[in-house]
């Protein structure tokens, strides 16, 4: 389609606009971050690494955040586990209700995550209550671990739709048992797909803060959860900056690392 010079100015504009719109308030919360005004005096007069200090100094950060990264981790696992098996099962199997199958594990991503949160919650409550578990940390992953399950289910099925099932037929044929298949065929391929997943996965619990509120105990703050608690309060309000940066930062690496990932494997590289 052709477009007139006017027509590419107007689009270069709106896209101009709508990334600022976006990146913008990013980088404000980026410079607030070394601001020497603790209120935040625009334009800053100078800049500081204090606030940066303070945060690392500050033990409830520093649970917060390790609680994150656990959080994190755990139902990157869980993904990465259920999430394989259920594409291996969809993709490389023939069953009656496939496709609702299919749907139903794609579904949580799509539903809001109050709707999750306050189901998840009544499930706890209803479930394993009774069995003296309450609300924490396993409660958390398995709250994530609903939304991250499908991230990685549509890496690794995107990428076994483009393998031709003749592969491991080859390496049968060749003689090698289902495992060395799995180890030296199958798994060399999806590699690409199970990491990109993961690090997507992993971005997405990290800063998760709906679901989270209904599915943590009192005593367990992830980072955004701990964050959202001391947006209000006036002397922690450059340490909450300090730790949005951090949490710009984390999520922007494995964001990125699996958008090249995936570039690379639709491009053949890997």
């Amino acid at each position: 389609m052709h477009l007139t010079r006017t027509a590419r100015i107007v689009l270069g504009c709106l896209t101009a606009a709508g990334l600022a719109l976006i990146y913008l308030p990013l980088l404000l919360v980026l410079l607030n971050s070394v601001n020497a005004d603790p209120s935040f005096a625009w334009p800053p007069r100078a800049l500081t690494g204090e606030w940066w200090s303070r945060a690392l100094h500050s033990a409830g950060a520093r649970d917060a955040l390790w609680t994150s990264l656990r959080a994190g981790l755990g139902a990157t696992a869980v993904a990465l586990l259920l999430g394989s098996l259920a594409a291996f099962a969809v993709h490389r199997h023939r069953f009656f209700g496939r496709q609702t199958v299919s749907f139903l594990i794609v579904l949580p991503i799509a539903l809001p995550g109050i709707v999750t949160g306050i189901a998840l919650n009544a499930a706890f409550r209803t479930v394993l209550a009774p069995l003296g578990i309450g609300f924490g940390l396993f409660t958390v992953v398995v709250g994530h671990a609903t939304f991250c399950v499908v991230i990685v289910f549509n890496n690794v099925a995107a990428r076994l739709r483009r393998t031709a099932p003749s592969l491991a037929e080859a390496s049968a044929d060749l003689g090698a048992r289902p495992w060395q298949t799995l180890r030296y065929v199958t798994f060399p391929v999806l590699r690409p797909a199970l990491f990109a997943g993961a690090l997507l996965a992993f971005a997405l619990s990290f800063d998760e803060v709906v679901v989270t509120t209904f599915t943590a105990g009192a005593g367990t703050k992830t980072l955004p959860i701990w964050i959202y608690e001391n947006l209000a309060r006036p002397h922690q309000a450059p340490v909450v900056d300090v730790l949005a940066a951090l949490l710009i930062a984390l999520s922007v690496i494995p964001v990125y690392a699996a958008q090249r990932l995936s570039s690379d494997t639709a491009g053949g590289r890997l």
